[in-house]
């Protein structure tokens, strides 16, 4: 099962004071999240007062951090709209993007304002291209676009809040992806409440997942986490386990283990891809 390490996201500092933000500390977190059994990384690139980005120069800045410490991880990032001004600016920053730093791969939220020529362009600039649905009500403007044949995987994130009603959401969108003639790999993950579910969703369902601060900020079960690592290999013990919609009590025990072993130490719902 591939599992991507989403490192940051978002989030703050005020909301775990192990968030990376600075390229270094996102270099970091991503060599230790791969370490840990991540196939590849996802972060965000931030300006000096921590806000997101997809400016050029603090793409460059993140991805040579990156390339520099962690050699040979994958990184990728958000194309999302909350980066930017809408649109316009988004299309004008991505194809400024530094060809000699670009990411591995970017991800285009089907929900937004010109998602599909978002997509093209990630795909002329070189990148592998992601493509992410956050309901039901994505998936035509998904299925329509030129590059559906051309994403590297189909990333199924609910907005809802319950647990079940978001599981179920995402297997409705994944049935109507599959329905469609999506062949891609399919990732599942959630927010908070939603995410470990999600996860145990994907290995029950035979899918790719996703975990990292910019997902959750604990384990399973709601025990602190250190860093996106130790969420890391909590998923792989799962993966291990068979564990798929586990009980609370092996969740808990997982969780237990990859602490044991590990070291001590809400945006809005825009800010997820």
């Amino acid at each position: 099962m591939l599992i991507k390490a989403a490192i940051n996201g978002g989030r703050s500092r005020d909301e775990h004071p192990a968030i990376p933000l600075t390229p270094d500390e996102i270099a970091v977190a991503a060599a230790d999240a791969v370490a840990a059994g991540a196939d590849v990384v996802h972060a965000h690139a931030r300006t000096a007062d921590g806000s997101q980005t997809i400016h050029p120069d603090e793409i460059r800045r993140m991805v040579e951090a990156v390339r520099r410490g962690a050699p040979g991880v994958i990184v990728g990032t958000t194309t999302g709209l909350w980066t930017c001004s809408g649109h316009a600016e988004r299309m004008q920053l991505l194809a400024a993007w530094p060809e000699d730093a670009l990411p591995d791969f970017a991800s285009v939220a089907f929900c937004e304002e010109g998602a599909a020529e978002a997509a093209e362009l990630v795909l002329e600039r070189g990148m592998v291209l992601e493509s992410a649905v956050w309901s039901m009500d994505d998936v035509p403007a998904l299925l329509a676009a030129s590059t559906l044949h051309q994403n590297v995987r189909v990333l199924i994130e609910p907005e809802d809040e319950d647990v079940q009603v978001a599981i179920d959401h995402a297997r409705r969108i994944a049935d109507a992806l599959r329905a469609g003639g999506v062949t891609a790999p399919l990732l599942y993950h959630g927010y908070d409440a939603t995410a470990w579910p999600l996860v145990r969703a994907a290995i029950d369902d035979g899918h790719e997942t996703r975990v990292g601060f910019e997902d959750m900020l604990g384990l399973d079960g709601d025990a602190p986490a250190a860093d996106t690592a130790e969420m890391v290999r909590l998923a792989r013990a799962l993966e291990a386990a068979g564990a798929g919609l586990v009980d609370a009590g092996l969740a808990s025990s997982a969780g237990s283990a990859v602490s044991s072993t590990s070291p001590a130490a809400a945006p809005d719902a825009e800010a997820r891809v």
